[in-house]
């Protein structure tokens, strides 16, 4: 089942965010990104640069991550990435250390058994994770 923006504003309403055409416009190039985007990157898509300001963009995904609806990626001293946090997907991560470049892991997630042991045995409800692997990518190997 694909998410919509809809769904999305919804779960923004829920935790008090309101609907204003920059969040629907972040939430848009997030949702239609097949990887995680800079700050940079975001504030200069199509829907967002006649919309709001950079300062803006960065104002919303803190609040979106603060919320458990964006998840930041990346290296402290490097430029940050971000993509959305959906129910029942989610991709693992490779991190360049040298150059902070990101990818999705092209491999089957280990983690989700023990995800599912973890659920049944604690009670929790709503378990996710986020696993990173940092290591040097081939281009700056």
């Amino acid at each position: 089942m694909e998410i919509t923006v809809n769904e999305l504003i919804d779960r923004c309403r829920t935790v008090g965010l309101r609907r204003t055409k920059a969040l629907e416009q972040l939430l848009s190039t997030l949702l239609e990104s097949p990887r995680p985007m800079t700050l940079a990157e975001l504030a200069e898509s199509p829907l967002l640069a006649d919309q709001c300001d950079k300062a803006t963009v960065f104002r919303l995904l803190q609040r979106l991550e603060n919320h458990g609806i964006v998840r930041r990626l990346g290296l402290h001293e490097r430029a940050a990435y971000f993509t959305l946090l959906l129910h029942g997907r989610h991709h693992d991560y490779l991190i360049c250390t040298r150059c902070g470049s990101i990818e999705p892991v092209k491999a089957a997630c280990p983690v989700h058994a023990l995800e599912e042991e973890i659920r049944k045995t604690t009670g929790y409800r709503d378990l996710y994770h986020e696993l990173e692997f940092f290591g040097t990518c081939p281009t700056c190997a």
